[in-house]
């Protein structure tokens, strides 16, 4: 195991996090592999009676727009969903603690790409056949189907408009080390598998020199939080930061906010993942659940400020040239990654 994820396994307790979710009451036919394998119009048919026998589904979340898609849910199939949303690293450590524990309370898990492949590796999550994978892009497909991109996260750089001229803004990374930028940038406190692409682009030795001097010239103001940080760039303490995400920016301004976004190099991006457990407690929900994610959920993403990889949806956006974050690399370089991060923006603070 990798030892990232020992860090936040060895040190939390099982106590405190249960939750009192019902298993269901009546005798498994089919194994969960069996399940998702289904094809053709048996599938529909046996999910939903399945699950309306198991009468519940339990999914942990980290994506804002989640919500409106367990209700879209409920409403359709009249079965409810026991939802817990949290950061990406929360979410990981519980589904991994109460795995440890044998509480196999979740059914589904929505997550940043590197949780999910976490996740995978922890041998948690269960290969899914659903006839819909087909309809995503394949980026956002592992080869292992254990778990599948359902929308793109794309990090920004975010400015307030009544602080900042259009005109003004950067065009290059190195002109944020005029002095004029003092006391005005901001950087999301754990975003080290963004910056690494930064870095990629710049070069790893240049652009840590880079940024070290920006710090030290202009300082940075670390935060942790997406959210957070746009509310802040949006407010005027934080006129402009580097990491936010676009969904978050386009948010605050069409709720009438003075912020906007603006990009310098290609786009850095990640999928937000969907997965099921081995051992989840309602397999045929859990199943019906991942279908609707992959079909009915695609249009309630793409309304919903997200960007879906079904490819019936925003393909304006999905045509611009991202570069996604691999989640393999981004778990194995974790601890290095993690490190330049800190010394860069957080240990050379004030």
């Amino acid at each position: 195991m990798h030892t990232y994820l020992l860090k936040f396994y060895l040190t939390l307790s099982v106590a405190g996090l249960s939750l009192s979710f019902s298993t269901p009451a009546f005798a498994q036919t089919r194994s969960l592999a069996e399940i998702g394998a289904l094809q053709n119009d048996i599938r529909l048919t046996t999910l939903i009676d399945g699950a309306k026998k198991e009468g519940e589904v339990t999914v942990y979340m980290a994506h804002p727009s989640m919500p409106l898609i367990n209700a879209a849910f409920t409403k359709k199939y009249g079965i409810k969903v026991n939802a817990w949303r949290a950061g990406s690293e929360a979410i990981l450590q519980r589904v991994v603690t109460e795995a440890r524990g044998g509480r196999n309370e979740v059914d589904l898990v929505e997550n940043n790409a590197p949780e999910m492949e976490a996740l995978h590796q922890e041998k948690l999550l269960q290969e899914m056949k659903s006839p819909y994978v087909s309809t995503l892009m394949p980026q956002g497909v592992p080869a292992h189907k254990a778990w599948v991109g359902v929308s793109i996260d794309i990090f920004t750089l975010g400015y307030n408009t009544q602080k900042i001229k259009k005109e003004d803004l950067p065009k290059t990374w190195a002109d944020l080390l005029n002095p004029r930028w003092k006391g005005m940038l901001g950087v999301e406190a754990e975003d080290h598998a963004w910056f690494a692409y930064v870095l990629q682009a710049l070069g790893e030795e240049k652009g840590s020199k880079l940024f070290k001097e920006m710090v030290a010239t202009n300082t940075i103001t670390a935060r942790k939080g997406h959210s957070l940080l746009a509310q802040l760039v949006a407010s005027g303490e934080v006129p402009l930061a580097f990491s936010l995400y676009a969904w978050g920016v386009d948010q605050l301004k069409d709720k009438g906010a003075p912020i906007e976004r603006f990009y310098i190099g290609d786009p850095i991006a990640q999928f937000q993942g969907l997965g099921v457990l081995k051992k989840a407690a309602h397999p045929y929900a859990a199943v019906l659940f991942y279908d609707f994610m992959l079909t009915e959920g695609q249009a309630i993403m793409s309304k919903s400020y997200a960007v879906a990889t079904s490819n019936q949806y925003d393909q304006a956006v999905k045509a611009v040239n991202m570069k996604f974050i691999d989640p393999v690399t981004a778990i194995d370089l974790n601890e290095k990654r993690q490190k330049i991060y800190q010394d860069i923006f957080i240990k050379r603070l004030p």
